[in-house]
């Protein structure tokens, strides 16, 4: 869903449903943070995306857990619940707050505790040793410099292919059942992996994957 400053995407949504159904692929709903957000409103976006939609959302832990004032499970709102790991600390919170299981979604090795390989290994055994999912985040790389200038410190390159392939493969030692992949088609982070060609405008010069093919990211991933 979106943030405060992003677009609607109800109407999208069905779309994005009936393709899925189609393909037989699941669709998960990721809740962004907004102004506002508390136990109530998780509740109740949860509510709404069960009953317009019937799929799942992010809640916390008044919402999981049997104590919470907005408990879901036992009801015909439960679902598989996932929550964002950045720090360390919030592999307790997480399993404290009565979730699934945890995720990475940033893809810029370093960035945090979680987005760094050389974490995924321990991740997955607390998780294992707590019941819990671990699903890890990739991208072919990552540069949000355009709108975010200050960041270029998490600027990660592509080098041709070579940064997706390593983290899908940081992934996949650590022997999961589910990888997620960090994408979105969002240009201005350079996190895309569909097909693309090379794109100049008067203000702006978008990488592209020259000198592979438009689908070199699609290939690379169902490899």
């Amino acid at each position: 869903g979106p943030a405060d400053n992003g677009e609607p995407s109800d109407s999208l949504v069905l779309s994005v449903l009936d393709a899925a159904y189609r393909y037989a692929i699941k669709v998960a709903f990721h809740i962004q943070p907004y102004k506002g957000r508390d136990d109530h409103t998780m509740h109740e976006n949860i509510r709404y995306i069960m009953n317009k939609f019937f799929m799942y959302a992010k809640p916390s832990s008044n919402v999981l857990t049997s104590s919470g004032s907005h408990f879901l499970r036992n009801t015909s709102y439960n679902a598989v619940f996932v929550a964002l790991l950045v720090e360390e600390g919030h592999k307790h919170e997480i399993l404290s707050a009565g979730y699934d299981g945890m995720y990475i979604y940033f893809v810029s090795n370093g960035f945090s505790f979680g987005s760094s390989h050389q974490n995924w290994n321990a991740i997955k055994t607390f998780c294992n040793s707590n019941k819990l999912m671990f699903i890890p985040s990739v991208g072919p790389g990552y540069v949000d410099s355009s709108v975010h200038p200050w960041n270029n410190h998490n600027t990660r390159n592509r080098v041709n292919g070579k940064y997706y392939e390593t983290a899908l493969q940081a992934a996949l030692m650590v022997r999961l059942e589910i990888i997620s992949i960090t994408s979105f088609n969002t240009w201005h982070e350079d996190t895309q992996i569909k097909k693309a060609v090379p794109k100049k405008t008067l203000t702006r010069l978008y990488l592209d994957y020259l000198p592979h093919q438009s689908s070199t990211y699609l290939e690379l991933t169902h490899r």
